[in-house]
């Protein structure tokens, strides 16, 4: 029960890796509001954790999904102490020059600015309370790069940069943050980085993988729930490889 008694948004976490982030949350003792651009999903992940947790729809890359998120936290649980921003998207692999401005303003819509309309909501409540704690889901690809996904790579490499930027700033008041950096996962955008899901392909991300698997939802899940509890209390500013070996 390391979260017991914490209050918790996660965004994109009706499905995937941010829904991992949630059950590991609420097993761990804390209550999360659910919030995804998809209410069913959103729905159906905290109906399945009656008391632990509370739905809504959010669109995270803008103000308005933040207010919407950080209000239910409000008012279902009556405050806020962590904010996970996992909600992310990816493109198809192709040549950086070809990728088209509407999908280049899309990723950094979601993975950029969602991080910074995320701190402009709960960076004041953190302040005041003088503690809180955000966690970044970033990712390898931020770390080591892989060929035709350049602009995907790119803003995981921002989300990175900002994680530790905000660190510095935020330490006087209490407030830590830091990120994972997961691999290629069983979510719904393995499909999107493969560009194709079938045996051979699978094979081949597998093979720069040491550990030899994808990350899973329960690993981002176990990885979060420390980084978020105080165990971690001396911890700010990282980006936790969850990879298995994929980056050394």
């Amino acid at each position: 029960m390391r979260l017991d008694g914490k209050i918790a948004i996660v965004t994109g976490g009706g499905s995937g890796f941010g829904e991992g982030i949630v059950r590991k949350f609420a097993a761990e003792g804390a209550r999360v509001v659910v919030a995804d651009r998809d209410l069913a999903g959103a729905e159906r992940v905290a109906g399945s954790l009656p008391d632990m947790a509370v739905a809504v729809e959010a669109d995270v890359g803008t103000a308005a999904g933040f207010a919407a998120a950080l209000d239910r936290a409000q008012q279902a649980f009556g405050g806020l102490d962590i904010l996970v921003n996992n909600a992310g998207i990816g493109h198809l692999p192709q040549p950086l020059e070809t990728l088209d401005e509407a999908m280049f303003d899309h990723i950094g819509r979601v993975n950029m600015k969602a991080i910074y309309f995320g701190a402009r909501a709960v960076v004041p409540l953190f302040k005041e309370q003088k503690r809180g704690v955000i966690l970044n889901v970033a990712s390898t690809a931020g770390v080591s790069p892989r060929p035709n996904l350049t602009w995907y790579n790119a803003s995981k490499g921002w989300a990175i940069t900002a994680t530790r930027g905000m660190a510095v700033e935020l330490a006087p008041f209490g407030i830590r943050v830091n990120a994972i950096n997961p691999v290629a996962g069983e979510t719904p955008l393995l499909k999107t980085f493969m560009g194709e899901d079938t045996p051979e392909m699978r094979a081949k991300f597998l093979a720069t993988i040491p550990l030899g698997r994808f990350s899973t939802p329960e690993d981002m899940g176990n990885a979060a729930a420390f980084l978020c509890s105080d165990e971690a209390s001396m911890i700010t500013g990282v980006a936790m490889e969850v990879d298995g070996g994929r980056c050394i």
